[in-house]
C-alpha cells in the first residue's frame, strides 16, 4: 500500500504453507456461514465470492498469537490475530479496525478482540491508547470498530477497556502538534483516512514530480491540511466514545464527547460541503484553499456516520462519480496521472473503498447502486483468483497504480494478493448490505437489500452471541412485507438474549424494475442480471472472454501484451491448480456434443497441455501448439466432440497433474446444441 507497508513486508515475514500462516491454534477458528442463492448464476458469482472471502479471512490471513503485538497485555495467547494480507504480515491499526468492523467481530469475536488489542499499547503511566505509530491521523477509526465489536458481542469487559483506550487516544490527538486539532477551523489536520501515499493528493499540496516523499505526511501541505474522511472518522469516534461512556454509566463524559462531535460535524458541513457540486470537497488547505475533488471513502463516511443530512445524502448518491469497476479512491485523475498511468490512490479502485461505498448505498436505500458495487467486486474477485489490493478502475485489471518510489518518479507499483480488507469488504456487502444486519445494544435488526434478479437467498450458521441463525430472504426489494422467526410472525429483529438455533424468514417487496446490465432484459427476468448478454440475458456461448471467466489458483487479468480481444487477457496458468472456468449459456437443456475453440498465446519452445473438464469431470488432456516466439501473437485451437448437458454447463481448462500449462488465454467459444 505505502512505502511503510513495502518496508514492513521485507522486515517481517511469517512462514506460510499453502497460503496458511502456520502456528494458528484451533481457538482462532472463525465461524463459517454458508450462503445459497436459488438462482444458480447468483450462486456462481456471489456465492463463490463469499466463500473465497471467508477463506481469505479464516484460512489465509489468520496468524498465530505473537507476543510482539501484545503491548496492551490484553491478548489471549490461545487466539490468533488477523493480519493485513498477502505481503503484509502485520495487523496495523487501520486494517485491524476495518477488518473487525467489516466482518471479524461477527464471524469470530475472540479473533476480532485479539486483533483490536494487537494495535493498542500503553503509555509511560500504563494508560491504554491506540498505538502511536507513523500514521497518527487514522488511529481513531479504532473507536468505531471497538464500539461495533461491543454491539455485536455484548462484551462488557472489552467495553470498559475500549472506552479507556478511546478517551486517552482522543485526548492525545486533540493536543498533538502533528495530526491534531486546528482551532481556527475546528477540524483535525493530517492526511486523509486512507491515502498514506502522495499519489492520493493533487498539486498542491503535492507537486508534479512528487519530489518530497512517497508518503503523504512528510509533505507540509498534507500534514497541515484537513481532509473529509479523516474528520468524518473523528466525528464517528466522538459519537461512539459517547455511546461507550453512556453504556458505562458516565453521562458527564458522554455529554462532553457529544458536544465535540456536534462542533466537528458543524465544521465539516461549513468547510467541506459544496452546494455547487452537491458533494463534499476532498481537502481544505491550511490557508483556506478548498480542494474541489471527490473522495470515495469520505463520501461514504459522510452518509454512514450521519454527517450528511438526508438531502445531502441524496445529492451525494445522485452526483458522485464512479468508474467502470467501482467507486474510485480520489477522483478525477490528477494532472500528473492519466488513464494509461493511474495514480496509486487516484482514479483507481480499492475494494476497501468499494465496500464502504456499497455499505453507504445500502444504508441510503439505493438498491441498484448497492447491487452494482457488489457485482463489480464479486467479478473482480472471481476473475482474478481472489481479492487483490487494487484494480484498474477502467479495465478491472489487477494494477497497483503509479506513484514515486525513492528516486524513481512514477514508479509502477504492484498490487498484492489476498488482501484481508478487500475480502472483508465483500463479506460486509453480504452481511450489512444484502441481509441488512444492524447491531444495537438490545439485539440484531434486519434491513435487507435484495436486488431483483438475484433470487431468494439463505445465509446459514450465523453466530450472534448465543444464537445460531439461519436467515432467508424471499422476493426482492428493500420493503419488508413479512417476517417469521421459527415459523411464527415476528418483527424484523432478534433479541440479544436469544439462545440456540433459530430460522428467520424475511419476505421483501418493492424491487426496482431496472435493467442493471443494459441488455434489454429486465432484472427480474434476467438469468444473468449483472452481466449483459443475448441468451435470456446471459452472454452468448460462441465468444466468452477469459477475463470474465471464474479464474482460480493464481490466474489473473493482465494487459502487458498486445493483440488480445476484450478488456484484457489472463495469465498465471503457471502451476498446478490454476484453472479458468467458462459458463456456457445454452438455449437447450438436453445433452449433446459440441466444439470448443480457444484463442491463446504460447511463446514457449514446444506445445503445452491443459486438462479440459465439463461440470467438474475431466474430459481429456488437450494441447496448445506453439504460436510464435512472441507473447503478443495469438492463435486458435478447436477441440471437437466435447459432450455437454444442461442449460449452463461449465467448461474448465486447468493445469492438472501431467500438464505443462504456461499459456495465456484470450477467449473460449462453444458451438453446438
Amino acid at each position: 500500500m505505502s512505502l511503510r507497508r513495502r518496508i514492513a513486508h521485507v522486515l517481517l515475514t511469517l512462514v506460510t504453507v499453502c497460503g496458511v500462516v502456520t502456528g494458528a491454534t484451533p481457538a482462532t477458528a472463525a465461524t463459517t456461514p454458508s450462503i445459497v442463492f436459488a438462482n444458480p448464476h447468483s450462486q456462481a458469482l456471489y456465492g463463490a465470492a463469499y466463500a473465497a472471502a471467508l477463506d481469505n479471512l479464516v484460512r489465509r490471513n489468520t496468524m498465530a498469537y505473537d507476543e510482539r503485538y501484545d503491548r496492551s497485555g490484553l491478548l489471549d495467547p490461545a487466539t490468533g490475530i488477523v493480519r493485513a494480507g498477502g505481503g503484509y504480515a502485520q495487523p496495523w491499526t487501520r486494517d485491524a479496525s476495518v477488518n473487525s468492523w467489516n466482518a471479524a467481530s461477527l464471524l469470530s469475536p475472540a479473533l476480532a478482540r485479539n486483533t483490536l488489542w494487537a494495535v493498542v499499547d500503553r503509555d509511560a503511566t500504563g494508560a491504554l491508547r491506540v498505538q502511536q505509530d507513523d500514521q497518527q491521523w487514522d488511529q481513531v477509526v479504532w473507536v468505531t470498530a471497538a464500539w461495533h465489536h461491543y454491539l455485536v458481542t455484548g462484551d462488557q469487559e472489552f467495553l470498559g477497556n475500549a472506552y479507556r483506550t478511546a478517551a486517552t487516544t482522543l485526548t492525545i490527538r486533540e493536543h498533538a502538534g502533528t495530526a491534531g486539532l486546528n482551532p481556527a477551523y475546528g477540524l483535525f489536520t493530517g492526511a486523509s483516512f486512507f491515502n498514506d501515499g502522495i499519489a492520493g493528493y493533487p498539486a498542491p499540496p503535492a507537486d508534479a514530480t512528487e519530489s518530497v516523499s512517497t508518503g503523504s505526511m512528510p509533505w507540509p501541505g498534507v500534514a497541515s491540511g484537513m481532509y473529509l474522511s479523516t474528520n468524518a472518522v473523528y466525528y464517528a469516534a466522538y459519537v461512539n466514545a459517547a455511546n461507550m461512556a453512556e453504556r458505562l454509566g458516565q453521562p458527564r463524559e458522554a455529554a462532553g464527547h457529544r458536544a465535540k462531535a456536534a462542533a466537528l460535524k458543524a465544521a465539516i458541513n461549513r468547510y467541506f460541503w459544496n452546494p455547487a457540486t452537491g458533494l463534499y470537497n476532498y481537502q481544505l488547505l491550511a490557508d483556506g484553499t478548498p480542494g474541489v475533488y471527490q473522495e470515495g471513502a469520505g463520501l461514504a463516511f459522510a452518509i454512514l456516520f450521519g454527517v450528511a443530512n438526508p438531502a445531502q445524502a441524496r445529492s451525494i448518491v445522485a452526483r458522485a462519480g464512479e468508474m467502470t469497476w467501482g467507486m474510485p479512491d480520489t477522483f478525477p485523475h490528477w494532472d500528473r496521472y492519466s488513464e494509461a498511468q493511474p495514480g496509486r490512490h487516484n482514479a483507481i479502485v480499492w475494494p476497501l473503498v468499494q465496500g464502504l461505498w456499497a455499505k453507504a448505498l445500502a444504508h441510503h436505500g439505493d438498491q441498484d447502486g448497492f447491487a452494482a458495487q457488489t457485482a463489480r467486486l464479486a467479478k473482480l474477485a472471481g476473475n482474478n483468483s481472489g481479492f487483490w489490493e487494487i484494480y484498474n478502475g477502467t479495465t478491472g485489471v489487477v494494477d497497483g497504480g503509479w506513484q514515486r518510489l525513492g528516486g524513481t518518479v512514477k514508479f509502477h507499483w504492484g498490487s498484492e494478493p489476498d488482501q484481508t480488507w478487500s475480502a472483508t469488504a465483500f463479506l460486509d456487502m453480504v452481511h450489512t448490505g444484502l441481509f441488512g444486519l444492524r447491531f444495537t445494544d438490545r439485539g440484531l435488526t434486519f434491513a435487507p437489500t435484495l436486488p431483483a434478479g438475484w433470487g431468494d437467498v439463505t445465509l446459514r450458521d450465523v453466530r450472534y452471541r448465543d444464537a445460531d441463525l439461519t436467515i432467508s430472504l424471499r422476493g426482492a426489494g428493500t420493503t419488508i412485507r413479512s417476517v417469521t422467526v421459527d415459523g411464527r410472525p415476528s418483527r424484523a429483529e432478534v433479541s440479544a438474549t436469544l439462545r440456540g438455533a433459530h430460522t428467520v424468514v424475511i419476505t421483501l417487496t418493492g424491487a426496482t424494475a431496472g435493467d442493471r446490465d443494459g441488455d434489454g432484459v429486465a432484472d427480474a427476468q434476467d438469468r444473468c442480471a449483472d452481466t449483459a448478454g443475448t441468451v435470456s440475458g446471459c452472454p452468448a456461448p460462441d465468444h466468452l472472454e477469459a477475463e470474465d471467466a471464474h479464474n482460480t489458483g493464481g490466474v489473473k487479468t493482465n494487459v502487458n501484451h498486445t493483440g488480445y480481444s476484450g478488456r484484457a487477457f489472463i495469465d498465471g496458468l503457471w502451476a498446478q491448480g490454476a484453472t479458468s472456468s467458462f459458463t456456457v449459456h445454452r438455449t437447450t437443456t438436453g445433452s449433446g456434443s459440441g466444439a470448443i475453440t480457444v484463442r491463446y498465446a504460447n511463446a514457449n519452445s514446444d506445445a503445452r497441455t491443459m486438462t479440459l473438464s465439463v461440470d467438474g469431470r475431466a474430459v481429456r488432456q488437450v494441447s496448445f501448439p506453439k504460436v510464435s516466439d512472441s507473447w503478443d501473437a495469438w492463435g486458435t485451437v478447436t477441440f471437437d466432440a466435447v459432450a455437454v448437458s444442461g442449460r449452463d454447463p461449465v467448461v474448465t481448462l486447468s493445469y492438472g497433474p501431467g500438464d505443462t500449462g504456461s499459456i495465456n488465454l484470450d477467449w473460449l467459444g462453444y458451438s453446438g446444441p
